[in-house]
């Protein structure tokens, strides 16, 4: 046991860590059983699909009005502290929520609310984590701890939580809204327990606008990270249109049935799992700036195959390999980012980012709409192909400058 635990959590990683780490894990799963019981718990009450898809939208809004202002409050007060109050806010409101579910007191606005109240809470939880981290690990630490964290996510968020949320869905509609509560105030207790690093900045602040707009400039102005940045919106915009029916694309195309659509969603976790040990692998070895470069023309290629195949397996194992390449380019990309942004600008600059992934995304799914709409289950991929291309070809160059070596072993 004492040997896993070094694995895991190896002491160079420091103390703060051991309490980050299971802080995001327990978080984790909680949001993951979620995944599974939020969907379950709409359709429970509406069976209109607009209604049903419009449950994920509230909760991705707030990334579109708050992200920018989120980040600029992360930068202005204790890190900690937010995380901690964002996480006990969360559960209070999910938890009120499960409780008027059991006692089956549950109209559709509520849940709505719940969730725009839970995405907005997230944006401020999400950036400060992402800022913690970066102060409570050593630099040459953050590669091996964002390694860690991604894969955590994957194993709780998408196999873990979605098969335990199902469960406790058909147990009582509202207990997985009560697991999803203490999960939160679990994770607000471990992270109330990191080293307090008080903010030395006592001068005046300039107006949050005026901070915003500094945070966005310092962007702009780094090559590397507003390589990353741009492509990360193309990427999400890319890979959210051409899954957006993803679904029907494995019925009709690939003639898969229900369970074995499972399956095949399943092959891109599983190749997450593997992201992890691939990055300590191939980080020291060939450095941060190929494994970027590769997992653009990785990224480029699936489209491609996918948009070729008929054949369930190479689709299959082609969405494995797309998990592992998501996984890696995600410790890499973020790792290079932290390094490179001055701690003061840490949230603002984060949450420029987190505004092009979320933005794309969503700009994705409904350009995917359309284009299967109008011209077939196979013209998103081939789009997303030709846009992707275009991306690696103008990012290849600048990626030199977020190449870092992050001290992965």
């Amino acid at each position: 046991m004492r040997s896993l635990l070094s694995t895991v959590l190896p002491a160079e990683l420091g103390s703060d860590f051991r309490k980050i780490w299971p802080a995001a894990a327990i978080s984790n799963l909680g949001d993951g059983a979620m995944l599974a019981a939020g969907p379950l718990l709409v359709a429970s009450i509406t069976d209109e699909p607009a209604a049903v898809g419009a449950a994920a939208f509230v909760q991705q809004l707030p990334w579109l009005l708050f992200a920018l202002f989120s980040g600029a409050l992360v930068d202005r007060l204790d890190r900690r502290l937010m995380i901690v109050a964002a996480d006990t806010f969360r559960a209070a409101v999910v938890g009120l929520l499960g409780l008027a579910v059991l006692l089956h007191h549950s109209p559709l606005w509520a849940v709505y609310l719940t969730l725009f109240l839970l995405g907005t809470a997230e944006t401020l939880a999400d950036n400060a984590a992402g800022a913690l981290l970066v102060t409570a690990v050593p630099k040459t630490q953050l590669g091996k701890a964002n390694a860690r964290l991604f894969a955590t996510g994957t194993i709780f968020n998408q196999l873990g939580g979605p098969p335990i949320g199902a469960l406790l869905f058909a147990i009582g509609s509202g207990v997985p809204l009560i697991l999803d509560a203490i999960t939160f105030a679990a994770a607000a207790a471990l992270i109330a327990r990191v080293a307090d690093r008080p903010r030395t900045d006592s001068t005046a602040r300039p107006p949050l606008w005026t901070e915003v707009r500094e945070g966005i400039h310092w962007l702009w102005n780094h090559a590397g990270v507003r390589t990353l940045a741009c492509a990360i919106l193309v990427m999400n915009i890319t890979f959210c249109a051409a899954f957006a029916t993803w679904v029907l694309y494995a019925r009709e195309r690939l003639g898969l049935t229900d369970t074995q659509y499972g399956l095949l969603v399943s092959a891109g976790a599983i190749g997450a799992v593997a992201g992890m040990p691939v990055y300590h692998l191939l980080e020291p070895r060939v450095g941060s700036l190929t494994l970027l470069r590769a997992g653009l023309v990785i990224e480029t290629t699936v489209h491609l195959v996918l948009a070729l195949t008929r054949n369930p397996w190479v689709a299959g194992t082609t969405m494995a390999v797309f998990g592992v390449h998501a996984v890696v380019w995600g410790i890499v990309s973020t790792t290079a980012r932290q390094l490179a942004t001055p701690e003061a600008l840490l949230g603002r600059v984060n949450s420029v980012y987190l505004l092009a992934s979320v933005g794309g995304a969503a700009l994705g799914a409904l350009l995917g709409a359309v284009l299967a709409q109008r011209f077939g289950l196979v013209a998103p991929f081939l789009v997303a192909f030709v846009a992707m291309v275009a991306v690696t070809a103008v990012a290849w160059r600048p990626l030199r400058q977020v190449s870092v070596r992050s001290g992965a072993k």
